[in-house]
């Protein structure tokens, strides 16, 4: 197949063909080795768990935006929720493992009937939360407004999307209107405070590159947000984490159109760290999907890439010395993680200047 040929291959929105997509990318360029005979060649024979810190849960793909990069797919028209009762076994098994770290997701998770009750029930655990929030929730309706005061209640740790402290730049990426309801937002936590002297009430932001690119090294864009959001609006926060776009769902997509994702991919490849790969997000955490199945991480579960290929992969079968022993599932967007300081949901995996 020409190199150039992958661009007029049409894209569906399946995980089947994201995945055969993804294998193509290594048969068209020279450059690209899958990712499991990169590991191989940098002398990483056992990409296995080290441990199990965080349990990332996905309470549907509901959201109030519809993000461009977004690797869910989330939006406004998606119905996908997580039930009650996916969300009680999520319980027992945090409890019964002693599961330390609770990091929920979405979608707006937030949009779940069930969120506050979930966040309660983990508030009694005494476990970190942490809820991945886009901002504009809580000016979706009046039912919302109340979230920064429930988050305070409980000791939430807020992780939220700010693709750049410029207005135009971050609605190109995110929807026109975002940014300023974002600042709002983020104005509103600070009122509480978060991300200012209480440990309790952290605020951390999130940063995508806006376009096929990789981000520059974390500490340097942090100390440039904080300057600006301080300087311009009073804002305060406590880290900013920089996360690769991964070639899945949306971003997808967007380098297929834009015919940037064979370079994007290569860059990725160049950029390859195996220091980054060995603190990569999977190898202490499990994600489990709106409807209870588990994965390594959130874009192995984007691709319908099942813990040990599927066998005992759903919550009401969680086996965790299985869940330890298991091989972690790969392909060529494993990349995005392994890139330069690395990336995972708290951003670099090791420390750059």
């Amino acid at each position: 197949m020409p190199k150039n040929e992958i661009y007029r291959v049409k894209k569906d929105d399946s995980k089947e063909s994201q995945l055969r997509l993804l294998d193509e990318v290594v048969e068209i360029s020279e450059n690209i080795p899958y990712f499991r005979d990169k590991l191989l060649h940098s002398g990483i024979t056992n990409f296995k768990p080290v441990g199990l810190e965080i349990i990332q849960i996905n309470l549907g793909k509901l959201c109030n935006q519809a993000c461009y990069h977004c690797h869910v797919n989330a939006g406004p028209n998606r119905t996908e929720m997580m039930s009650q009762e996916n969300l009680q076994l999520c319980i027992d098994i945090i409890e019964k493992y002693d599961i330390p770290v609770v990091d929920i997701t979405g979608g707006a998770p937030e949009m779940n009937p069930y969120f506050r009750w979930f966040v309660e029930e983990c508030f009694k655990l005494d476990r970190r939360i942490i809820v991945r929030c886009n901002l504009t929730i809580f000016f979706e309706n009046e039912k919302y407004l109340s979230l920064p005061k429930f988050y305070a209640d409980h000791k939430v740790e807020v992780i939220s999307s700010l693709p750049c402290y410029i207005e135009d730049n971050t609605d190109k990426v995110r929807g026109k209107g975002v940014f300023k309801k974002s600042i709002e937002a983020l104005k509103l936590l600070n009122s509480f405070g978060y991300g200012r002297n209480d440990e309790n009430l952290i605020l951390n932001l999130v940063y995508n590159p806006a376009g096929a690119y990789i981000a520059g090294p974390q500490h340097s864009l942090e100390i440039e947000f904080k300057q600006n959001l301080k300087s311009t609006y009073g804002i305060d926060f406590n880290k900013l984490f920089s996360i690769t776009n991964m070639p899945v769902s949306r971003f997808l997509d967007y380098l297929m159109r834009t015919n940037n994702y064979i370079s994007y991919i290569e860059n990725l490849v160049n950029a390859f760290n195996p220091v980054a790969a060995m603190g990569a997000m999977c190898l202490n955490m499990i994600s489990v999907s709106w409807d209870g199945y588990l994965y390594d991480c959130d874009f192995n579960q984007m691709l319908g890439m099942k813990i040990n290929k599927g066998f005992k992969a759903h919550i009401s079968e969680f086996d965790k010395q299985m869940i330890l022993k298991r091989e972690v599932s790969v392909s060529q967007h494993c990349y995005g993680c392994t890139a330069g300081g690395g990336s995972s949901c708290n951003g670099e995996t090791i420390l750059i200047n």
